[in-house]
């Protein structure tokens, strides 16, 4: 989708009739995971904004409405792309995101995850189910073979939540993302579906 398109949703705007959410590709013991809309744009952004100290400096999620439109609309719809909200079922509140980026599929059949944790619902064990609930689908459901985090070697929260979820180092890359106005080193940690299904 290109970033000028706007959808009928979009289009409606703040007073217009909103259609319901999506419903969960995944739903786990306390999370849920649903499929990211252009219209969850104020409960994201607003969230996003609580959430910038927790987030500083490894991780820039949309906090306006334009940027929201930019990265949402790259991932909605897209072929090579898919991205997905984290909701805690007890309460219904929008604890994290999961992005799925470069989604290359014949022999690669790979994905490439980003993700990040609200103020709040952090350091709860609700992004390690729905991490595992996003691998579940990729893998069971979208059929891919191989998922990809790329972390900054400092971000320590991160790296916990890939080894902790299976994920394997496999590499370190200098320079290897443009984030926060400069080239960011990266650990690159994946998981296999033969590493899943041998997980014990």
């Amino acid at each position: 989708m290109d970033e000028d398109t706007v959808t009928e949703e979009a289009a409606m705007g703040d007073s217009g009739p909103r259609r319901p959410a999506p419903e969960p590709v995944a739903v786990g013991e306390r999370t849920t995971l649903r499929p990211l809309r252009l219209a969850d744009e104020a409960e994201f952004t607003a969230r996003a904004r609580q959430s910038r100290d927790l987030h500083r400096p490894w991780l820039f999620p949309p906090t306006d409405a334009r940027a929201y439109a930019v990265w949402a609309g790259r991932l909605v719809g897209a072929d090579d792309r898919a991205g997905y909200l984290v909701h805690e079922r007890a309460t219904g509140a929008l604890a994290g995101y999961v992005a799925v980026n470069n989604i290359v599929g014949g022999a690669f059949r790979c994905g490439a995850l980003g993700y990040g944790a609200f103020a709040g619902c952090e350091g709860r064990g609700l992004m390690a189910e729905a991490l595992a609930l996003v691998v579940g689908h990729t893998m069971d459901t979208l059929g891919l073979h191989r998922l990809e985090i790329n972390v900054q070697p400092g971000n320590t929260p991160s790296i916990s939540l890939a080894r902790r979820s299976g994920f394997r180092l496999e590499g370190f890359s200098p320079d290897f993302l443009f984030i926060d106005g400069a080239w960011r080193d990266h650990e690159r940690w994946a998981l296999t579906q033969e590493m899943r299904e041998q997980a014990p």
